[in-house]
């Protein structure tokens, strides 16, 4: 069964009909999330984290306020197990259009990407139609591998 789930981290409120064009979308098949769209219109007023902690790539916005200031610091080497791949893509320019696939490579959402917005793509498949002149930000887990670590379909 198709279950698109739409999340609009901004209304809370719950079965409300949302349109394809929330700040924040989530799209799901049979309740595992395959991908999350936030659109350029996303503006927290305070420091927002989107994804769970168990996800194997942390997607957030941090907010400071102005004077504000981050501690210098250094990441420890510690060691993570992660299986897949997961990416972030943000549309740097243009428009486009994105499928989401389940896990089975079936279709389960088309949606419109345009300056600004970022998709997180966590599991299942995808591809994509560009519509206009279009410049992606690609951001996904290394270390890079030299070998087909993608399935075409």
């Amino acid at each position: 069964m198709n279950q698109v789930l739409l999340f609009n981290y901004l209304a809370k409120v719950k079965n409300t009909i949302m349109e394809k064009l929330e700040p924040i979308e989530k799209i799901c098949w049979d309740h595992q999330p395959l991908a999350y769209i936030i659109r350029a219109s996303f503006n927290p007023d305070s420091t927002t984290f989107l994804t769970p902690p168990e996800f194997k790539q942390q997607v957030g916005y941090v907010i400071y306020p102005k004077g504000g200031e981050v501690t210098r610091h250094v990441h420890l080497p510690i060691e993570r197990h992660l299986i897949g791949t997961s990416e972030v893509l943000v549309i740097r320019k243009g428009l486009c259009e994105v499928d989401i696939y389940n896990d089975s490579q079936h279709l389960v959402a088309t949606r419109t990407l345009q300056t600004g917005d970022v998709l997180l793509m966590v599991s299942g498949g995808h591809g994509f139609r560009v519509l206009e002149d279009t410049v992606f930000l690609e951001i996904k887990q290394g270390p890079y591998l030299d070998v087909e670590e993608k399935e075409r379909f």
